[in-house]
């Protein structure tokens, strides 16, 4: 998708080898992001957001001098928060076209299209498994197995369709996210560039005047301090920032998405 310059894709029914075959769709439509079963993609975002997490404001944050330690705290954790409740909101909408919401009995099976009568899931602004009415800018979406009002994509990250419902829910997901890693990534690189330099403006917390020798460190200040050693604060800054770039790739992808080429026999669904 294109966070920036909307566009509508269409999506196209699973079909078989042949026009003439019955097409099935998923037995019943799915509710929204936590209709089983969960995507891997899904439980990976949010492994990967629980370990930044930690990571920042459990290792990195804490060792930033006074008062940068506390303005961190609040703008990167302002940043998560943001990406925490849009992402669990973009997930848990149900982004379905209100004509199907008025209808729809999720716990019922979806009918079998029959391609020998009609080509198309919807035709003429009828949608013949949902069997409801619906607008120009509807699209029944195969991986859900409904009607998604503005349908942009569906999403393997949420594991729902991106629609008008929940459209903006998506796009602060998005850029909260960006913006969250790359303040985390300052902070590590400072911490990098800063444990050469000058490493004594690294241990100026309190619990450090205990501690023996500039090649131990403590991590998870102030609550509940963690003794380790040089070579682990940068192992994992190095490993935390390979993460960091990976995962600015793959959303600087999201935010561009490729929409998928229509195939001309599913032009008009």
């Amino acid at each position: 998708m294109n966070c920036f310059q909307r566009q509508l894709r269409r999506t196209a029914p699973t079909r078989g080898g042949s026009r003439n075959e019955l097409v099935t769709p998923p037995l019943r439509s799915r509710v929204n992001g936590w209709s089983l079963p969960l995507h891997t993609f899904q439980l990976v975002a949010l492994l990967v957001y629980s370990y930044m997490a930690v990571v920042g404001f459990g290792i990195y944050i804490p060792l930033l001098p006074s008062p940068w330690n506390y303005a961190a705290y609040c703008v990167i954790g302002m940043a998560f928060l943001l990406h925490l409740v849009t992402h669990l909101v973009a997930v848990s909408i149900d982004p379905a076209d209100p004509s199907v919401l008025a209808k729809k009995n999720y716990s019922n099976p979806m009918p079998v299209l029959d391609k020998r009568k009609h080509p198309h899931v919807i035709q003429n602004l009828h949608c013949y498994l949902c069997e409801v009415d619906v607008g120009p800018k509807v699209k029944h979406c195969s991986s859900c197995n409904k009607c998604i009002a503005d349908f942009d994509h569906h999403c393997k990250w949420l594991n729902n369709c991106v629609g008008g419902r929940n459209y903006w829910f998506f796009f602060v997901t998005v850029v909260s996210a960006v913006l969250g890693i790359v303040l985390l990534v300052f902070v590590i690189l400072f911490v990098f560039i800063e444990h050469f330099l000058n490493p004594d403006i690294l241990r100026t917390a309190p619990q450090f005047h205990n501690v023996q020798g500039n090649g131990t460190w403590l991590a998870f200040l102030p609550l509940a301090p963690v003794e380790t050693s040089s070579a682990g604060i940068l192992a994992v800054a190095f490993v935390t920032i390979m993460l960091c770039v990976a995962s600015l790739l793959l959303l600087c992808h999201l935010a561009g998405f490729p929409h998928l080429p229509v195939d001309k026999e599913d032009e008009h669904l």
